[in-house]
């Protein structure tokens, strides 16, 4: 069980953002080309998480990527993201039941998004699903290696009380 909420904590730190490209409400306060390039950065990691393709959401993953997940869950660079994550897909089934943008903003190089969400998991080996809330804050930056042109840089997720 030790490794089950930090687990379950980077999962939905990188779903925060997909989920909401789905509901079509994202507001991106930027330049129109940035908010449509942001709308694809979002859409391919949803699309990367639904259909379990960890090299597709690796892609929207800068290098020097840096997850604060949990109080003792502090992950630096895509290799040891891309490690977590492939233990997150294998033991759970993740789904979104809600998620609120507050915040969606591009300055410059970098767009800063602030959301309250809920992800229903479910153990594929077998058990109760659960309910996990909490309010993630994501940092994107620019970075031609993505799809769209930008990447997660940072992120922290505030697990709901």
């Amino acid at each position: 069980m030790d490794g089950f909420i930090p687990a379950l904590c980077l999962a939905l730190a990188i779903l925060a953002a997909p989920a909401a490209a789905a509901s079509d409400t994202v507001v991106i306060d930027g330049p129109a080309a940035d908010q449509a390039a942001l709308h694809k950065t979002l859409e391919g990691l949803r699309d990367g998480f639904a259909t379990g393709d960890l090299d597709k959401v690796m892609a929207y993953h800068h290098p020097e990527v840096v997850k604060a997940l949990a109080y003792d869950k502090y992950l630096v660079g895509r290799d040891a993201l891309r490690a977590d994550m492939a233990g997150t897909f294998k033991a759970f089934r993740l789904e979104f039941v809600s998620d609120d943008v507050e915040s969606f903003v591009v300055i410059g190089d970098v767009a800063i998004e602030q959301s309250r969400f809920a992800i229903r998991g479910t153990p594929r080996a077998g058990g109760e699903p659960f309910l996990f809330r909490g309010r993630s804050q994501v940092i994107y930056r620019r970075y031609a290696g993505s799809p769209s042109g930008w990447a997660t840089y940072r992120e922290i997720i505030q697990p709901a009380g």
